[in-house]
């Protein structure tokens, strides 16, 4: 009897044991906080565990795995499997997504973005980049177009804008460095710090960073409608990691996508409702720009801007006007469907 129990138990340590070394862990490298701009990360990381009964699990850090700036570099070196980051972070990194940060694309809200985020990350040029990082475009996380904050008197005017140091990265920083402003690339984390020690005077973000990180709570001013572009934050996958998932894995992590951004968009249209009360709680004052001014803002920053970039795209072969056509084609037919 002792040696038929023992034999019993011997086999369900072994069953456990080959169960337990059968479960997937992934981990995704986010930084801040929980907030709109990780809703997504969340949810596919709650409909994966769902799909598989907890046998593929990914655990979501905000900053313990990875700096912000460095999450590319993780992914390539295999330190985690799963990251969030920011084109403008390291444009030299990913050229060919930085067309989506160009200023005055024409994108008005975020199911348009998702869109073209999507074209443009299907692209081979994008995958045959990301490839060199050992990184896998999984999903966008789409952002309203970004407008300012900023202290003392209100800028109305493009003559206002000369001499503003702003904490704007990408194309947005190139954009109002063309109407004569200071752009500085503080990370999303830094920024709160920058404005508060006067390091910067205005600082662009979407609304859910403009709470997230504080800078509201610094603000005298919102632009409401100066709309100058976006940044592009992708989410990512190391390659090696979704190779060696299992075929019922890998469904279960690609058929989340959709829902998982469905999931971000409905959670971010509730913090745009709300937007006008907070800026009302906090005595913010809403500036509005006549269109006369953003069409000259538009005019000095978006054709110089646009064209700068694929010029310099193709000459480090990167089919750039490709790029940028997709983008505007992809808008229209979206517009259109609409």
């Amino acid at each position: 009897m002792k040696k038929l129990l023992s034999g019993a138990a011997a086999c369900a340590l072994s069953v456990a044991f080959v169960s337990e070394a059968a479960a997937t862990e992934w981990n995704a490298s986010v930084w801040g906080k929980r907030r709109a701009f990780t809703e997504h990360v969340e949810k596919i990381a709650e409909l994966v565990s769902e799909k598989t009964d907890g046998e593929f699990t990914i655990n979501v850090s905000y900053g313990g795995l990875s700096k912000n700036r460095e999450n590319l570099d993780g992914i390539s070196i295999g330190a985690f499997e799963m990251a969030q980051f920011c084109a403008g972070y390291h444009a030299d990194k990913n050229r060919a997504i930085t067309v989506l940060e160009l200023p005055f694309l024409g994108v008005s809200n975020l199911e348009e973005e998702v869109a073209v985020s999507k074209a443009v990350y299907d692209h081979p040029a994008v995958a045959k980049e990301m490839a060199q990082w050992n990184a896998k475009m999984l999903m966008t996380s789409p952002m309203p177009q970004y407008n300012l904050v900023g202290t003392g008197d209100p800028r109305t005017t493009l003559e206002d804008f000369d001499g503003m140091r702003v904490r704007a990265t990408g194309g947005l920083g190139k954009a109002f460095e063309a109407v004569g402003a200071v752009p500085t690339s503080v990370t999303a984390t830094e920024a709160y710090n920058a404005m508060e020690s006067g390091v910067v005077d205005t600082v662009a973000f979407a609304q859910h960073a403009h709470l997230s990180f504080g800078t509201i709570n610094k603000a005298d001013w919102w632009t409401a409608n100066l709309n100058p572009g976006t940044v592009n934050c992708p989410v990512v996958v190391n390659i090696d990691a979704y190779e060696m998932l299992s075929d019922e894995e890998r469904e279960a992590l690609d058929s989340s996508v959709d829902e998982a951004l469905d999931h971000y968009l409905a959670n971010y249209a509730e913090l745009l409702e709300r937007w006008d009360t907070v800026l009302e709680e906090k005595g913010v004052e809403k500036v509005e720009f006549t269109p006369e001014v953003i069409a000259e803002f538009k005019a000095k920053a978006a054709d110089p801007a646009r064209e700068a970039w694929i010029k310099d795209m193709e000459a480090q072969g990167i089919p750039g006007q490709e790029l940028y056509d997709l983008v505007i084609e992809t808008l229209e037919k979206e517009q259109a469907s609409n």
